[in-house]
């Protein structure tokens, strides 16, 4: 008998078709997470009765149960012939919205410098990640059923007749649908878990870090394991088997490696240093109805979506222009670009930020800006998009 090592173990998640009611998963809905945390506890009540001693009798059992997450997990390269991305579960169910999939198209002519027109129609809606050249960018106007204009230009204009590639878009959406995780140990006598009825509440992802990484957290209906499963819990006549355990195949991203434009005009800066994008549901489970032990439905509240960014004050016109914009409370566009390559890229897109007043930070040798908790806005459900290529 010894230790059980902690990086000896395996994620899964996969979408529920039902609230609490485990999905199926395969080899495909493996993901590189780094730190599974997890908090179940009873509701605290206080006994009154008078039991004639000062010693505590204890609850009755069947008090309310409350199960909360956090996951940190690493941005990977995706291949886009095997299905949506490996992390595609845990951003729907965090927005809401049913990704939008393009196979990509063949250019036939560009105009300007971020209008596309494709030699056979699109099929794309604004907010639609398009791709190009390990660069990724976001559909901003529908000019016609094959023509389309980006929020910003690519580096190398796309060649005639070339083609553009895969991409994944996660929208937000009214209601949220649950996840379900499976975190499998070796050896198999170990201890294996499966937390069900996965709401998500929260998304941060930092850029500029050691590796790009993406932190969820919320709550969950229930959690179970090996060594309490009772048949019928989480809709399961059994504990469900880990699929194939296959070798690790997928690459992860260095954080410093990506694009950043900003502005109303957006321009390309090359002077941030950290930024934070933070995305809310503010949910609340219903958990609270008489006659129930688990929560029921997902309830969730006014999206908050915000960004924290810091950069290196320079003496050119854009950076003079996001101050400027940030005084006036006129709205930027944000996006930002992880990775360089195609199937290594992340892209994040918020049409209409309104910055804060940056703060002036002359502690080091070169000043920098930070601008704190910058909120986008929108009309409905689109105040962000996400996407993989």
């Amino acid at each position: 008998m010894s230790y059980i090592l902690s990086n000896d173990n395996r994620f899964y998640v996969a979408l529920e078709q039902s609230y609490g009611v485990a999905a199926a998963i395969a080899t495909s809905n493996r993901i590189p997470a780094v730190k599974l945390t997890t908090k179940q506890q009873r509701e605290k009540v206080q006994r009154n009765d008078k039991t004639g001693s000062r010693t505590f009798a204890g609850n009755p059992s069947g008090l309310r149960i409350q199960t909360s997450f956090g996951l940190k997990t690493y941005m990977a390269n995706w291949t886009s012939g095997s299905g949506l991305p490996p992390h595609g579960p845990l951003f729907q169910a965090c927005l809401g919205g049913t990704p939008a999939q393009s196979a990509g198209g063949t250019v036939a002519s560009t105009s300007g410098t971020s209008t596309v027109a494709f030699t056979s129609q699109h099929g794309l809606a604004p907010g639609a990640a398009v791709t190009s050249g390990g660069e990724i960018r976001f559909v901003t106007v529908i000019v016609d059923a094959q023509t389309i204009q980006l929020n910003a230009p690519f580096s190398v204009t796309p060649a005639v007749s070339s083609q553009t590639g895969p991409t994944a878009t996660y929208p937000t959406a009214e209601s949220l649908p649950s996840a379900t995780l499976f975190d499998y140990w070796s050896p198999g006598t170990a201890v294996q878990r499966v937390l069900a009825g996965m709401a998500l509440d929260t998304l941060s992802v930092k850029v500029n870090g050691d590796f790009h990484e993406f932190d969820f957290s919320g709550q969950a209906q229930d959690l179970v394991d090996t060594a309490s499963f009772a048949s019928g819990q989480f809709g399961l006549s059994a504990f469900p088997a880990e699929p194939t355990v296959a070798p690790i195949n997928y690459t992860i991203i260095p954080g410093h490696l990506g694009q950043v434009w900003l502005g109303s005009s957006p321009s390309r800066f090359f002077t941030l240093t950290n930024a934070t994008i933070t995305f809310a549901n503010n949910l609340e489970l219903r958990a609270r109805e008489y006659g129930a032990m688990l929560p029921s439905v997902i309830s969730p509240g006014q999206r908050t979506v915000s960004i924290t960014f810091s950069l290196y004050q320079m003496d050119d016109t854009a950076t003079a222009a996001l101050y400027q914009a940030a005084r006036q409370r006129s709205p930027v566009s944000v996006m930002m670009q992880l990775g360089q390559q195609q199937g290594e890229l992340f892209g994040i897109y918020m049409s209409s930020v309104v910055a804060e007043v940056p703060a002036f930070d002359d502690s080091d040798r070169r000043q920098q800006w930070q601008f704190q908790s910058s909120r986008a806005q929108g009309s409905v459900n689109d105040e962000i998009y996400f996407a993989f290529a």
